[in-house]
């Protein structure tokens, strides 16, 4: 995340490391660090490979990869800068808000180094699709939970869109913490909570939702899908997956459990909303 004296992200120094278990890290210059399996990734605004020899050297740790990168490489080549839905004018915290802007609803982001932040394809599709969802008046979305939160931008969006109740969850402690950043900038922390969550291992009870969203890769996609626990909540708006994921997905959808509201897609990225069957524990108990 953004510490002083920094106010935007120019150069990355990444170090992979093959543990997770690392003795505290306080650096000025650093900018968080991503815990994946069991390795720990640091980003820094400096080189720092001194520091990184020394906790290697405390908790004997070994350098796997290291690497210097401009931000926007980091970004998969997207630049970083403000954009609009219908409603909503998202810009990273660096940017001041422009003219002309006054009418649309404001989001605040500290986008760091985590996935999700609406800057890529995949997020704002899920982004304009939340919002055409929380406007509609029929549907009454007031409760969401959002798996995978990332940045946390989608939960920002549904509480400033009118959730009443919005419960985001993510692995990684460093998305933990930047969502809950990004939370307070945009001052919806009466609405929000933020936790940390591994979906493998404690899915959190979806029953009492109105929406559930998972923008997520395909294999946790898949494994979600095998829950019954998973299926209790209203409309699933699923995303994460590329065109020739989408038989691999539907073939792990429950026969009788759901059914298609809509499929959409934004550059190379798909998204299906999804209804619960109304019978739905009746289904899953007969299937297959």
């Amino acid at each position: 995340m953004l510490r002083p004296p920094y106010t935007r992200y120019h150069q990355l120094h990444v170090y992979y490391l093959d543990r997770r278990d690392l003795p505290p890290v306080e650096d000025p210059d650093l900018i968080g660090i991503w815990i994946e399996d069991e390795t720990a990734i640091l980003f820094f605004h400096r080189e720092k490979d001194m520091l990184i020899q020394r906790i290697c050297g405390q908790c004997g740790a070994a350098i796997v990869y290291q690497a210097c990168l401009d931000y926007r490489d980091w970004e998969a080549g997207v630049t970083v800068t403000s954009f609009c839905t219908a409603t909503l004018h998202v810009r990273p915290v660096w940017e001041a808000s422009g003219p002309g802007e006054g009418d649309k609803t404001e989001i605040v982001l500290d986008p760091s180094v985590i996935f999700g932040s609406g800057f890529h394809a995949t997020t704002r599709l899920c982004l304009e699709t939340l919002e055409s969802l929380l406007l509609d008046p029929e549907r009454r979305v007031k409760s969401v939970l959002d798996l995978g939160t990332g940045t946390g931008l989608l939960a920002i969006a549904a509480a400033r869109l009118g959730a009443e109740r919005v419960v985001a969850v993510d692995n990684n402690p460093l998305a933990v913490e930047v969502a809950r950043k990004n939370v307070d900038l945009n001052q919806c922390r009466s609405v929000v909570q933020v936790e940390q969550v591994d979906l493998l291992a404690d899915l959190p009870a979806t029953g009492g939702y109105d929406l559930v969203i998972t923008n997520l890769y395909k294999g946790l996609l898949v494994h979600l899908f095998e829950q019954e626990a998973f299926w209790q909540g209203q409309v699933y708006l699923v995303s994460g997956f590329l065109p020739g994921m989408e038989a691999e997905l539907l073939a792990a959808l429950p026969p009788g459990m759901v059914r298609m509201l809509h499929r959409g897609g934004r550059e190379q990225w798909r998204l299906w909303l999804l209804q619960r069957d109304l019978h739905a524990r009746r289904s899953w108990h007969n299937k297959g």
